[in-house]
């Protein structure tokens, strides 16, 4: 449904694609997963013919983004990051305006956004500039969808929502997914990843990894420990200067750290002691005046992958 073949893109000196290379299926929910400025939104524009690519091509549902720009605009639809509907117009008005820019009517294609425009009809007649985060995703969605596309693209719709409205919206989206519209979706949250079929990672222009989420976890060649102590700030840096520790980061409530087991420092040598484990590493945090330690294994989520990849 989507091919590209070495996309590239700069804005003067700062080169936002470089030779970018993927193909989406009919029927996937395809993640491009990365942080802010990694090039998600310049894609996204290029594949819905907004902007042109330095190098390279692309295809979306059978036509060229340059030379059949205009069928590609009949049949995609395309939520961008920033809200931009008509603030001034109610919910009933910009949705009776983008259906009649596409030769439409709500009544005609009602049936596909009726799970999600039911939840904001009550408020149809509220300007869409006095709606909440979460109702003007779904009036965002509703517009894009009004038209029946083939090929649905949606540049960080979650970001600044709700953790209940995030949740409904991929919801919504596994239903549309089940009409049979291809979905690519940007996304800097690595726990939605792991709602897509496939995800590309994405840092700097460039893709680290094209893959499901399950496989790309499972590529995760390190041992994951979670440590925690009583001084989180103090037990970063000092988990940051022991030899065996590979990657140490902060994540949520602990810090995650990759190590390997066969650097020992120069006191285990002379006393020839085991391999670097986590007792050990209890016992050197012990030492370094750290309290109520915690250290557990656990398994590697999309977010270790992406820091392992990034730090290659």
């Amino acid at each position: 449904m989507i091919i590209c073949n070495n996309i590239s893109k700069a804005y003067g000196k700062t080169q936002a694609l470089r030779d970018i290379s993927f193909e989406v299926q009919p029927g996937e929910i395809f993640g491009l997963i990365g942080p802010d400025g990694a090039g998600k939104t310049t894609l996204f524009r290029i594949l819905t013919t907004l902007i042109l690519a330095d190098s390279g091509s692309a295809v979306v549902n059978g036509f060229d983004v340059v030379q059949a720009y205009r069928n590609i605009r009949e049949c995609v639809g395309y939520m961008p990051g920033r809200f931009s509907l008509y603030q001034d117009l109610t919910v009933e008005e910009n949705l009776e305006f983008f259906a009649t820019v596409f030769n439409t009517t709500i009544e005609e294609n009602y049936a596909l956004i009726k799970d999600i425009y039911q939840q904001i009809e009550p408020f149809k007649t509220r300007k869409a500039g006095k709606l909440s985060g979460g109702m003007k995703q779904k009036l965002a969605l509703s517009c894009a969808l009004i038209h029946k596309p083939t090929v649905l693209f949606l540049d960080e719709p979650t970001t600044g929502v709700d953790p209940v409205s995030r949740k409904e919206f991929w919801g919504m989206l596994k239903n549309l997914q089940q009409q049979g519209i291809t979905i690519l979706v940007s996304t800097p949250y690595m726990d939605e990843a792991g709602l897509c079929d496939r995800i590309a990672l994405i840092q700097n222009g460039e893709f680290l990894t094209i893959d499901t989420p399950q496989n790309i976890a499972s590529g995760f060649q390190k041992k994951l420990l979670a440590v925690i102590s009583d001084d989180m700030s103090g037990l970063l840096k000092d988990l940051g200067e022991i030899k065996a520790i590979e990657s140490c980061y902060a994540f949520g409530d602990s810090h995650h750290v990759t190590y390997n087991q066969d650097v020992k420092s120069e006191k285990n040598q002379v006393e020839n002691e085991e391999k670097f484990s986590p007792a050990i590493l209890n016992r050197m945090l012990t030492e370094k005046g750290h309290q109520h330690i915690k250290i557990r294994e656990i398994e590697p989520g999309i977010e270790d992958c992406f820091m392992a990849l990034s730090g290659k």
